[in-house]
């Protein structure tokens, strides 16, 4: 696993060894991130990445944050409960250099703290199956992880079910060998 693009192109990820963790591949993570940069008309012409304040839910090792970081997003949160995914998020943000714009979470996505920094990127990637993608959205809004109007990329299985959420609209749905990601423009309510 590395780094695709940005300041770290190329540079290796520490990666988690057993079970419980299902990465993405590179080649998976590259077509996410061409979407997000490029993504055209579907992703309102817009560079979702540069500048962007990013959460990295269920991070594992944190690939889909530090690949934002190296694409020149401006902040990190990492946020996992699985003290190995931990430590390797640590292990990884350390060895790219990216401390002071990274904040690592030992927390469930379904009860994290309250913020006061909303993130513009989301990035959810939870155990297959697991039936999380509505319960986990309504806990970070609640809790004030998502911006008013943020990106917000979804990682299920190809026939798991999905159900939008009410203040999102699905603007990309595409299918990596068993891997669904669903792009979807969060907008608060006060916009609708």
């Amino acid at each position: 696993m590395r780094i695709i693009a940005g300041k770290h192109r190329g540079r290796n990820l520490s990666t988690i060894s057993g079970n419980f963790l299902r990465p993405t591949s590179d080649r998976v993570r590259e077509s996410i991130f061409n979407i997000l940069t490029q993504g055209g008309k579907s992703l309102k012409n817009k560079d979702w990445v540069t500048n962007a304040f990013v959460l990295d839910g269920f991070a594992g090792t944190g690939a889909f944050g530090l690949e934002a970081l190296s694409r020149g997003a401006n902040h990190l949160t990492l946020m996992d409960n699985n003290q190995n995914a931990l430590d390797t998020c640590h292990k990884n943000v350390v060895a790219l250099n990216e401390r002071s714009n990274t904040e690592i979470l030992n927390t469930d996505c379904l009860n994290p703290p309250r913020t006061n920094k909303p993130c513009t990127l989301v990035f959810l990637d939870p155990p297959y199956f697991s039936g999380f993608s509505n319960s986990v959205i309504d806990s970070l809004e609640k809790t004030g992880w998502i911006a008013d109007t943020a990106m917000i990329v979804f990682e299920l299985e190809e026939k798991e079910s999905f159900r939008c959420w009410d203040q999102a609209i699905v603007v990309e749905d595409r299918c990596y060998g068993n891997s669904r990601v669903i792009f979807a423009c969060w907008t608060s309510s006060k916009d609708k």
